[in-house]
């Protein structure tokens, strides 16, 4: 597949429309992209913070102290965080998990903490003593479980938060839900016996006239699967005595997803199942938005113009018999994650925020697999807002492959899932710096070009968005695994 011209170059979102079966944003052209990404305006302080935070960043050990190991739990530390308004049921639904981590942890590493509406992220540091810049396990632990949905507690507070902690969310509808989710994790920690498969399983769909899952099944399933032999790099499962299957394009059917998510026979779920697809998405008041959002649109698809429910996947489609226990799901689709209230990227300047939901809330397929009643997923990790899919391959650079490779690399060996997104996290704050640079017009030397600018916003975007949907102190129990 040839790259475009600059002049015919577009700029496609992950996202189909489930009234339409379009893309749910058309695609954009570079001058579109750089028009909103300098009119997105930011608060003074959180650009001085950016900036102080990504200085900090280029100093030996920043955040954690030097004698911390950041995958040791017990050293850098656990805490569950609720709000004034967390009902009861629902902190003592939380309660097991937060007694079998009070079991492994120094008590001064193991908190409970609150987050009171409106806080902010640097003021809800120092309420505890702390300032941005360095983490103190004993005041405000490396690892932060966050406990409600995002009408609670923000996703931008789980963003920001995110760069130099390990961040985690569980937000769910009952307090059930709340319930088997933590005794899953405890029964997965204290089993003698693993009940996952020493496997990571990658699915991704690639559809005709599609660039945007062109790009994701060649330039992101296909080298993490395969490696990249012409470089040398071995693919990270092979490296580290994982076995691997790979379900792509005509391979990547919903029954086919389904079956890993199911098991058959004797067989165990893989330790990890990455995807990459559409997420499925609605427009405000559409009565499918809770239920459907961030579906994943499989290659049963017949393509644009239309689209019906046997092509997408959803969380009501996962039953009960499912074999889930153990698993951590990568989801690179669309509103994978979760939903904001309001646009994050596509905003008119002259006409504020748009709306895009009645409320911001966490998706409903990632809820399914972690509350699962036979057991259910330690964690999924995934996209909240649109997926860009651009950023794996940005124009006039090779495929960049690096963040999504250590991410599964360090799952694989068995670290904290929270540790293991560090790579987008610091991204994140590399470009948030750098683009903070290129809009201001106080900074001497050339000015950026519009594509520059373009390309700095859409990684910066998609980096931004990621999130872990569990507790981050889970792991993989790798040594144990066959």
């Amino acid at each position: 597949m040839s790259e475009p011209s600059e002049s015919e170059e577009r700029i496609y979102l992950n996202g189909i429309d489930g009234v339409t079966g379009n893309y749910l944003v058309p695609p954009m052209s570079a001058t579109d992209a750089v028009a909103m990404a300098r009119g997105k305006t930011e608060d003074s302080g959180l650009k001085e913070w950016m900036k102080s935070i990504w200085e900090a960043m280029q100093r030996p050990f920043m955040g954690l102290p030097m004698d911390v190991d950041p995958v040791n739990v017990s050293q850098a530390g656990w805490a569950v965080v609720f709000t004034p308004d967390t009902p009861a049921d629902v902190r003592e639904a939380i309660q097991p998990l937060i007694a079998h981590r009070q079991s492994q942890l120094p008590a001064d590493r193991c908190k409970q903490l609150e987050y009171k509406r409106d806080t902010g992220m640097k003021g809800w540091l120092k309420t505890y003593g702390v300032y941005p810049g360095s983490v103190a396990p004993t005041k405000v632990p490396y690892y932060v479980l966050l406990v409600g949905g995002p009408s609670e507690i923000p996703f931008q507070f789980q963003y920001l938060l995110d760069i130099e902690y390990a961040v985690g969310r569980v937000a769910f509808d009952t307090a059930e839900q709340y319930r088997l989710y933590a005794e899953s994790v405890v029964r997965y920690e204290t089993a003698e016996v693993v009940e996952s498969s020493k496997e990571i399983v990658y699915w991704g769909v690639r559809h005709a006239a599609d660039r945007a899952t062109q790009m994701s099944a060649d330039h992101l399933i296909t080298p993490l699967f395969e490696g990249l032999p012409d470089e040398g790099e071995d693919a990270i499962a092979t490296a580290l005595g994982f076995g691997s299957r790979c379900f792509k394009a005509k391979e990547a059917t919903k029954a086919n997803l389904l079956g890993v998510l199911q098991g058959t026979g004797d067989s165990k779920p893989p330790a990890m199942l990455f995807t990459a697809s559409h997420g499925m998405g609605w427009p405000l008041g559409n009565a499918q938005q809770r239920t459907a959002q961030g579906a994943l649109l499989c290659q049963d698809w017949s393509g644009f113009g239309s689209v019906q429910p046997a092509h997408f996947l959803t969380a009501a489609e996962v039953t009960d018999t499912a074999r889930l226990h153990g698993l951590v799901a990568f989801l690179f689709a669309c509103y994978g994650a979760g939903t904001p209230g309001y646009d994050n990227f596509l905003t008119d300047r002259g006409q504020g925020p748009t709306p895009i939901a009645e409320e911001p809330f966490v998706a409903a397929l990632p809820q399914r697999l972690l509350s699962h009643p036979g057991g259910g997923a330690l964690a999924v990790l995934g996209h909240v807002e649109r997926a860009w899919g651009y950023s794996i391959k940005p124009p006039g650079v090779g495929t960049q492959l690096q963040p999504f490779r250590n991410l599964i690399g360090r799952i694989l060996s068995g670290e904290p899932v929270g540790n293991a997104t560090k790579d987008f996290s610091d991204k994140y704050a590399a470009l948030s710096a750098e683009l903070l640079s290129k809009l201001d017009e106080t900074q001497p030397g050339g000015k950026p070009n519009d594509r520059d600018l373009a390309w700095t916003w859409i990684e910066r975007n998609d980096a931004q968005n990621y999130v872990v949907l569990g507790d981050p102190a889970v792991r993989v129990r790798a040594e144990q695994l066959s």
